[in-house]
């Protein structure tokens, strides 16, 4: 079944395209919904059909790769995930005979950077997962309409996120960098949404360790006693409680620079190099402090380290939290922060 709409990107054309496929050796591959001509649905068919064959389909488990269609580009992205429907599946687990159909999703994009959004579509599946029923009436008002969105949904986020605050796009990135809470209040549920993604994606979560995080979390929230206030009642976002740093608002010009481009994933590869950059300077900090244990020369490579690296506040806190049991780097971290301070 046609979609009336395919989802514009500014990397080039985008589809979607969803199949059904029994579960057995002997499958074929039914069409749910497209917006595919037909040529270029027959040959992604026929890509997705000998995927399955080899076996290299994992049920809820996405995979980017390139793939030649009879569409204007020469090659385009592929995104593709198989999965079940939720509650078959927990009707299978009590009775063998239930039968549980499966299904590939396919969403095409310009390149292979679909591959920067994995993750984000992995749960863009998981919701259509969870919400799946096959009915007639619901594939026509939910299902569809779902899978046309999925550009938007999906990948356009962080790049409306940098369009809406543009220069106060720093504050943000302050505090995803320091795990401060933020508060979103008179926003659209879709701006809300976006804020929050923005944020779990800026922030570090997955690279420093768990208790690291969690430490840091508490100890931001103590030391802070209130959140960061995001107030959108008005024509630009207002905010309230908020903190910067010179870091944080040199990678926020590389935001606006690029939003000239309009291009979605410039935004995830810029904010994935600001999360690296700041892992890199965590480590150096780390190194320095190291070091600083048993030289005092190190202990002032440390100090102008800090106040030369643009997140010396952040930095220093993360380190503070990770030391916290280990008595001479501790006492190295007491140092620095006095000497911050003055």
């Amino acid at each position: 079944r046609a979609s009336q709409q395919g989802a514009g990107g500014g990397d080039g054309g985008a589809g979607s395209s969803a199949a059904e496929t029994p579960s057995s050796q002997d499958f074929s591959l039914s069409l749910l919904d497209t917006n595919l001509p037909a040529e270029a649905e027959t040959e992604l068919r026929s890509f997705i059909a000998k995927r399955l064959t080899k076996g290299a389909l994992f049920e809820g488990m996405g995979n980017v790769v390139s793939v030649e269609l009879s569409i204007p580009e020469c090659k385009v992205g592929c995104y593709y995930c198989r999965f079940q429907q939720e509650n078959l599946l927990e009707m299978a687990a009590l009775d063998s005979d239930v039968n549980t159909p499966e299904y590939v999703v396919c969403f095409l994009g310009g390149s292979e950077k679909e591959d920067t959004f994995r993750l984000e579509l992995d749960k863009y599946i998981q919701s259509l997962k969870i919400n799946l029923v096959l009915e007639q009436k619901t594939l026509e008002t939910h299902v569809n309409p779902y899978l046309r969105s999925w550009f938007e949904n999906a990948i356009c986020p962080i790049q409306r996120v940098v369009q809406l605050f543009q220069e106060k796009l720093a504050f943000l990135l302050h505090a995803a960098l320091s795990y401060t809470p933020v508060e979103v209040k008179n926003a659209d549920e879709k701006t809300e949404k976006d804020i929050s993604r923005f944020l779990a994606v800026a922030g570090l979560q997955g690279l420093v360790q768990e208790g690291t995080m969690t430490s840091l979390c508490i100890a931001m929230t103590e030391e802070q006693h209130k959140s960061m206030i995001v107030d959108c009642s008005g024509p630009q976002p207002q905010f309230h409680n908020a903190g910067s740093n010179k870091f944080c608002e040199d990678w926020m010009h590389a935001f606006v620079n690029g939003a000239e481009g309009g291009n979605p994933f410039l935004f995830r590869q810029i904010l994935e190099n600001f999360k690296l950059k700041a892992i890199q300077d965590i480590n150096n900090l780390k190194r320095f402090i190291r070091q600083a244990e048993m030289n005092h020369y190190a202990l002032f490579k440390c100090y102008m380290f800090l106040k030369n690296c643009g997140s010396g506040d952040i930095l220093l806190k993360i380190v503070k939290v990770e030391h916290a049991e280990m008595p001479e780097a501790k006492n190295v971290v007491t140092v620095l922060e006095e000497f911050m301070r003055e």
